[in-house]
């Protein structure tokens, strides 16, 4: 019976069988089709407001304006304008949105794009938030450009930038109508402007906190006035400037300074009272700043400075006047030409409690044979570097002697890093461990990484104030 219900395959089939099998596929084939029900379905159904992926309730359009406006005003003044086509609940959002207008955005230039943002701007009853213009349109259309500053368009302005064009800088005058927004300003860069010396009695930004000169021609007394007039400026950056010889800060809520520094130009800076100062930075690894450090308690990163045998740095105060901002820095960067292990050992009595250091390498001059000549010095210093990076690292002898100051002497050390100018083969890393004596180092968890120039940041990536704000400026 077994065999005759269910034969093996290959064998002959049971008739009743067959018959039963072609019986339920012509039933099949006749029974008519039907829409499947969804309350039979055994997922159940999502909550009212669940909000499905294919629901079709458009929940951005049931924000409110407020929200809305301030999403169009963080998007490309061309991308805000479009806005206005999504719905009927869109169209007046972006005439009365805060304002984003960029220059960089618009199809123009010339006497077009003076035209368009005179249009934008009288369309627009909103308040403004950013306007980016080249800085010849102050010295070209002066008059346009004050109108703008009038109209309802540009009012409680918080970020205003005059940038520098492909023109070549034509220094206008900048007056005391350019600054008719200055209650409201939040972040404000100047660049191809020339500041008179009478209209610095007339500044006064209460809310500024990023500030940018950039190719600016202004005098000493104006540029402190100018500072002086920011209550609550956080960080500036001051680039390529002319018209002074010295920079003083007297600052209470300045935390980052930047200064770049004309090839032709030796700059000096005084830092005179700044208790929120964190770091100061220069920019330029050609010209050096020539720096006096009064009070800065809080100063805690500095670079990149440059170090040369005939001038060695140029540092003012170090080591024993101010011996309590020198304990508050922790990182540092240097542009070193020739590598020189006694730069190293004095900087280490200058800064105790160093964490960080950034070598630009710049020439491969020097022996560094240190082991006769400050063998007993080195162990007395107490060396707390926890990072190093050796920039343009070629693996010469005096670089190799060089590095084993750190690999010998640097208990706390954690990363020691090599940057060269291409990717160093196996053999070459190889041979570079066994030279620097790895197996003795003084640190047992210390790490040596060899890789090519891609981790150390460039200074002339720094273009804006907002650059200063990364978490370690010397890393990309």
């Amino acid at each position: 019976m077994r065999r005759l219900l269910f034969p093996r395959r290959g064998g002959r089939t049971c008739p009743e069988a067959t018959n039963r099998r072609k019986s339920r596929a012509m039933s099949r084939r006749r029974r008519p089709w039907r829409r499947p029900n969804p309350r039979s379905s055994a997922s159940p159904e999502p909550p009212p407001g669940a909000g499905g992926a294919d629901d079709g309730v458009d929940h951005i359009s049931g924000m409110p304006d407020a929200v809305l406006g301030d999403i169009i005003s963080l998007l490309p003044i061309r991308e805000g304008a479009r806005t206005q086509t999504l719905a009927s609940r869109w169209r007046h959002l972006w005439r009365s949105a805060p304002l984003n207008l960029d220059y960089y955005d618009l199809p123009a230039e010339g006497d077009l794009l003076i035209r368009l943002i005179s249009q934008i701007l009288s369309a627009h009853a909103g308040s403004g938030r950013r306007l980016c213009i080249p800085a010849h349109h102050l010295y070209h259309h002066p008059d346009t450009v004050y109108a703008w500053f009038r109209s309802a368009g540009l009012s409680n302005l918080q970020e205003l930038e005059f940038c520098c064009a492909s023109y070549p800088p034509a220094l206008p005058a900048a007056t005391a109508s350019t600054f008719n927004l200055s209650s409201s300003l939040r972040l404000a860069t100047f660049s191809q402007c020339c500041f008179p010396d009478g209209i610095s009695e007339t500044l006064h930004f209460p809310q500024l906190k990023q500030l940018t000169l950039e190719c600016v021609s202004i005098s000493e007394g104006s540029l402190y006035s100018f500072v002086s007039a920011c209550p609550v400026l956080e960080s500036m950056l001051i680039s390529s400037c002319i018209g002074f010889s010295c920079i003083r800060i007297c600052s209470p809520n300045l935390r980052t300074i930047g200064v770049r520094a004309g090839y032709q130009d030796k700059v000096k800076i005084s830092i005179e009272d700044a208790p929120s100062l964190e770091r100061l930075l220069q920019l330029n690894l050609i010209v050096g700043l020539d720096i006096s450090i009064i009070s800065a308690p809080n100063l805690e990163t500095m670079g990149c400075h440059c170090y040369d045998d005939n001038s060695g740095f140029s540092f003012k105060g170090f080591p024993t006047l101010f011996p309590m901002v020198v304990h508050t820095v922790k990182t540092l960067s240097i542009s070193v030409r020739p590598l020189s292990v006694d730069m190293v050992i004095d900087l280490m009595s200058c800064f105790p409690c160093l964490e960080k250091l950034y070598i630009q390498i710049r020439s491969l001059q020097g022996k560094n044979l240190w082991r006769r000549k400050h063998q007993s010095h080195i162990r007395c210093l107490d060396i707390r570097l926890k990072k190093v990076v050796l920039a343009s690292y070629g693996g010469t002898k005096s670089q190799i002697n060089f590095a084993m100051l750190f690999v010998l002497n640097a208990k706390m050390l954690e990363l020691l890093r090599f940057e060269g100018p291409c990717c160093w083969g196996k053999e070459f890393i190889e041979r570079q461990r066994r030279l620097l004596q790895l197996g003795k180092r003084a640190s047992r968890g210390a790490r040596f990484v060899f890789s090519q120039n891609t981790c150390l940041r460039k200074l002339q990536d720094i273009k804006h104030v907002r650059d200063l704000s990364v978490a370690d400026p010397f890393e990309c």
